[in-house]
């Protein structure tokens, strides 16, 4: 713990995410300095034409195709969370390391977690694959739960900028306001 405290009181750079109020237009926008921005718009696979196109021997021909994934995050596998986080991001003066730390205010995974299971971790899922960590802790009030606190920890510039890419997608998707304090 005492780690996580020192990164981010000596972090010189703070970033935090907020809940946007959606515009009337519905256009959201999500201001991220440009180092941070991703071009990445999915992954390419190759799928056989089948019928679609002729198939001369024993050649095959494929063609790109995009997948894309909701980003979304849940804490017990399969099930996706509901409830919008604020997010804090701290960075260390050299950039080689970082951390997220996720509240969620009244979270939804705890009206099912009777039903469906314990809280397995916290898992941020996009068209790239799965971010995970165990580092949640939940908050009590009276007796109930109220509150989850999830840290995700980043080691190196190129877990940064992958969890980066990420919350790009995620904020998009759910009208998060990218704020740099």
């Amino acid at each position: 713990m005492a780690t996580l405290r020192s990164l981010a009181l000596a972090s010189p750079v703070s970033y935090c995410w907020q809940q946007q109020p959606r515009s009337l237009s519905g256009i959201v926008t999500w201001a991220v300095p440009g180092s941070a921005r991703s071009a990445f718009n999915g992954r390419s696979i190759h799928l056989p034409h089948g019928r679609l196109a002729p198939v001369r021997g024993n050649s095959q021909i494929s063609v790109p195709a995009t997948m894309m994934v909701k980003p979304t995050i849940q804490f017990i596998q399969g099930t996706d969370e509901l409830t919008i986080p604020d997010v804090r991001l701290t960075k260390s003066r050299d950039g080689t390391n970082g951390m997220a730390i996720f509240t969620f205010d009244e979270p939804s995974v705890f009206d099912s977690s009777g039903e469906i299971g314990d809280i397995t971790g916290f898992y941020m899922i996009d068209e790239e694959g799965v971010l995970q960590s165990v580092d949640v802790s939940a908050k009590f009030v009276n007796g109930k739960p109220s509150r989850i606190e999830a840290k995700y920890i980043m080691r190196s510039p190129r877990e940064w900028d992958r969890f980066m890419r990420f919350m790009e997608r995620y904020a998009n998707q759910n009208g998060l306001q990218f704020v740099k304090k």
